[in-house]
């Protein structure tokens, strides 16, 4: 069984050098074999140029496809592992195009595992274990009234006057800034056209106690079915969102007012400015310290009155082993390698697994990547 990892960029490389440095048999692919020489030439020779029919060629039954490449490549190496009998492994969320493909992969008997980075990937196995230790609680009840949170961000570790920088190109996170979510708020569904305006504050349940701004993104009514929610559950709150530094919106303020006009190909070329301006001026120093905040909590109140809360609270920087962001993409991205070669994951297309096995044992390996995880008990 052979790993074929697609791509080398900055958020892959440690889930990749774990699994070289275990022993695995992994070829290594690139646009560029020079790049990826640089990040894992001295623990492997079997690197090569990337393309579908390089990659074709080289593909056996029950191989892993990895594409830590750029969204459009998922479907398509996705496919390719069903014809060749593979399985495919992606840190992205899942596409109508890859939900598509579920009975395909059924029928090829592989799996195809999306949503196993950070965010979406962490925050869902922490959504598990809370949903499961609720219904197994003394206090789980289906009338109660329920409140489910996921706020992530990755943010600066020393706080800079634009209170955010950029490890990769800023055009990603300007095309979010038009993108729209939907969550629930006082049992109603939310719909927000752009994410300033629904920042709220939020404080973390942190060792020492911090205050973020916070606001929903994408949609997240999909994800109460996905976290096994009960359809007859009165759910107050549900939203999965992003977490920044306190004086964020102030200090993007004049970016949003702008971001608001721009549309057409003469705002998308204005975007890149901007990305360009922003990359020129806040991007991290070389060795400067990244930070990634995650806090995902779920609460039952009955006539008014808490009765269960819990919120997992993960905080880590980085550090002589990069940075946390690459750590937190990358890693769990090698432990369902590991569970797809292994038979733990049926076939079909998956998000992050909700098998408590699986849950326990990767929420585990990622308390070693962070500087803090915990589970905060608010009725301890």
């Amino acid at each position: 069984m052979t790993i074929h990892w697609c791509g080398t960029g900055l958020s892959a490389i440690p889930g990749l050098r774990r699994l070289l440095e275990a022993g695995h048999d992994v070829a290594v692919w690139n646009r560029t074999p020079e790049k990826a020489r640089e990040a894992v030439g001295d623990l492997t020779t079997n690197i090569h140029s990337f393309s579908l029919s390089n990659l074709g060629q080289m593909l056996s039954p029950k191989d892993v496809v990895v594409s830590m490449l750029p969204g459009d490549w998922h479907v398509p190496l996705a496919e390719l592992a069903i014809e060749r009998g593979a399985h495919f492994v992606s840190s992205s969320y899942i596409a109508p195009e890859m939900r598509a493909l579920d009975q395909k992969a059924k029928d090829a008997g592989v799996c195809l595992i999306n949503e196993v980075g950070l965010d979406p990937g962490i925050d869902h196995l922490m959504a598990h274990a809370l949903v499961a230790d609720y219904k197994a609680s003394e206090a789980y009840d289906a009338g109660n009234e329920v409140s489910f949170i996921s706020y992530c961000g990755g943010i600066p570790k020393i706080p800079n006057p634009f209170r955010y920088k950029f490890s990769w190109s800023p055009l990603g996170v300007l095309k979010a800034l038009r993108s729209p979510s939907r969550s629930i708020r006082d049992f109603k569904e939310l719909d927000v056209a752009r994410p300033w305006d629904a920042i709220s504050s939020y404080e973390a349940p942190l060792p020492e106690a911090e205050t973020f701004e916070v606001y929903p993104n994408r949609d997240s009514l999909p994800f109460m079915a996905q976290y096994e929610f009960e359809p007859e559950w009165k759910v107050k709150q549900f939203v999965r969102g992003t977490l920044r530094l306190n004086g964020w919106a102030e200090a993007w303020s004049d970016v949003f007012r702008e971001v608001e006009t721009l549309s057409g190909p003469e705002g998308d070329a204005r975007l890149k400015e901007m990305s360009d301006q922003f990359w020129e001026e806040n991007a991290y120093d070389e060795g400067e310290p990244d930070r990634v905040v995650m806090c995902v909590g779920l609460k039952a109140e009955k006539d008014g009155a808490e009765v269960w809360h819990k919120t997992y609270v993960m905080d880590a920087w980085g550090d002589d082993r990069g940075t946390a962001m690459a750590r937190l993409v990358s890693f769990p991205v090698s432990f369902a390698i590991e569970a797809a070669m292994n038979g733990k994951i049926k076939a079909g297309v998956h998000a992050a697994p909700s098998d408590a096995t699986l849950v326990d044992s990767w929420l585990s390996e990622v308390g070693k990547l962070a500087q803090h995880l915990a589970i905060v008990d608010h009725k301890g």
